[in-house]
């Protein structure tokens, strides 16, 4: 069975929001619009503490974007974003989410960060997304979201690596830079990614 896997559309990362990614708001037509062609479909959900570490106000004298060394694992500093039980955290209005069958959130061990929907970037907790689709007999994914060359290609490289057969659907991913999606998009197709 082929899922799809709505990653991270969340108000944060629209225009309006704390971590807004360029013309993120243009996925959600798109995605509302293939919806329909699926008969199983998973979402993500980054839920992070307001004490995350990987926000950059929470270290004196840091600013967003700055790289540190966060318990072993090299961290970029983001502005506060998709804070749990925030509007920044829901998805928008407009994304129709009524045949989402599971939401997997990620993020919520301040001490690391959580880009990819299966494990966190230290790969200490898993969310039980790779289980669940085991169980509904998943064996292919089609991914789409924000940003592309953060949570989507670490969705996409993990699905791969856990065995799925992965289409990463370009017109329904925005980033938050180009250039950077597509240094990651090589890496992706070099691991058997399809990228549409």
């Amino acid at each position: 069975m082929k899922a799809l896997i709505m990653v991270d559309i969340q108000n944060d990362f629209l225009s309006v929001g704390n971590l807004a990614v360029p013309e993120g708001d243009a996925v959600i037509p798109m995605v509302n619009n293939i919806a329909d062609d699926y008969s199983l479909i998973a979402a993500t959900q980054d839920w992070h503490p307001p004490g995350h570490l990987s926000f950059a106000s929470n270290h004196s004298g840091r600013d967003p974007f700055e790289t540190i060394d966060l318990d072993g694992l090299e961290q970029i500093l983001w502005p506060d974003h998709c804070q749990w039980g925030t509007r920044g955290a829901e998805f928008p209005e407009s994304l129709d989410t009524d045949r989402v069958a599971a939401i997997f959130r990620k993020g919520m061990d301040p001490r690391v960060d959580s880009y990819s929907g299966f494990y966190d970037n230290g790969r200490r907790h898993k969310t039980g997304m790779d289980a669940w689709f085991r169980e509904m007999d998943v064996d292919s994914v089609d991914i789409v979201g924000l940003a592309g060359e953060v949570c989507v290609a670490y969705t996409a490289r993990d699905a791969a690596d856990l065995g799925f057969d992965v289409t990463l659907i370009e017109d329904g991913t925005r980033s938050l830079d180009r250039k950077e999606f597509e240094r990651e998009a090589d890496d992706l197709e070099g691991r058997g990614v399809k990228i549409v």
